[in-house]
């Protein structure tokens, strides 16, 4: 009978920590370590440095935050903090998306909100520039756009707007718009709503697959919105349903919403400035981990929350 295998050495200058059933390396100086998260391609850890001579600065000129889905679950959110939160989001994506990014995985629990009511938008993990290659299997289900279900066609910015037309509709009524078990279910909760897709629509779809399906899906009429949420105001409504559009051409663009009445109150163009493209260009330099490092470090040092386009990189 063979022997079981040796369990292997750990490397000089770390330690085996085993947290949430799962066993880490990690080097000797990191203490107290606990899982505070965990997204697509990782896990959050906070942990303390016995060797540090600085600390990172917290998000500065705030108080503390929490994510959006948490506040939810805590407490029905007033009109006006719904409308005032829902201009923060628009604002921001209208920045992202003019930086020709998506961000590819919005939902309440990737935006942090602090006792202010400031918004903030989290975990860009997911994001990509609009000329990337894209995979269907982004944004949580809740909160997926049509088009990325069934990978209908290359999308753009539009998928964020989906999104955020789910989390609005939340933070109204207080229920998950859309709560889909499985890719199938979620798809069938949206065409409820929507209708199914006009010819117009069908004949965009690059995927013969999706055009098949869809086709051979049981025609349904689109429902009356102002009847599906009567307890809305009008405007509310209107912006709803100027987003939550099946043809990602025709859906609202963030700019768009951002002069639609509902924000009217909020709504100053001089406040909502646009990007400059994204250069990703740094990420062909040839640097030894050191010089990464370094640059990281100035990155997160010089980085001003009241002027993100003002970076180290």
């Amino acid at each position: 009978m063979d022997s079981p295998p040796r369990e292997y050495a750990v490397r000089p200058g770390f330690q085996r920590v085993e947290v949430q059933k799962t066993t880490w390396e990690v080097p000797h100086r990191y203490t107290a370590l606990r899982s505070v998260g965990s997204g697509a391609y990782g896990t959050v850890w906070l942990y303390v440095s016995l060797t540090s001579s600085h600390l990172i600065p917290p998000w500065r000129n705030s108080k503390r935050s929490q994510d959006l889905g948490h506040i939810m679950k805590r407490r029905r959110l007033t009109d006006r903090i719904i409308t005032y939160l829902f201009y923060q989001l628009l604002r921001g994506l209208k920045f992202i998306h003019s930086a020709g990014i998506i961000h590819r995985d919005l939902k309440p629990g990737n935006l942090a909100v602090n006792e202010n009511c400031e918004l903030k938008i989290l975990d860009f993990g997911l994001a990509r520039q609009t000329e990337s290659e894209m995979t269907g299997y982004v944004v949580t289900r809740w909160y997926r756009a049509p088009e990325v279900i069934f990978n209908w066609m290359h999308y753009s910015q539009t998928v964020d707007v989906w999104s955020a037309a789910c989390i609005l509709a939340e933070m109204i009524t207080g229920q998950v718009l859309f709560p889909g078990h499985d890719s199938i279910d979620q798809l069938k909760k949206i065409l409820h709503l929507t209708g199914t897709p006009d010819t117009s629509l069908v004949q965009k779809m690059q995927s013969e697959d999706a055009q098949s399906y869809v086709l051979g899906l049981p025609p349904q009429k689109k429902k009356n919105f102002k009847e599906v949420f009567e307890c809305m105001e009008d405007n509310a409504v209107s912006l709803l349903e100027g987003m939550l559009l099946l043809d990602p051409d025709t859906r609202l663009t963030a700019k768009q919403g951002l002069s639609h009445p509902f924000l009217a109150e909020y709504h100053d163009t001089e406040s909502e400035p646009d990007s400059q493209p994204y250069d990703d260009s740094f990420e062909s330099l040839e640097l030894a981990i050191g010089e990464w490092k370094s640059l990281i470090h100035m990155e997160i040092m010089t980085f001003d929350p009241d002027d993100p386009s003002k970076t180290a990189i």
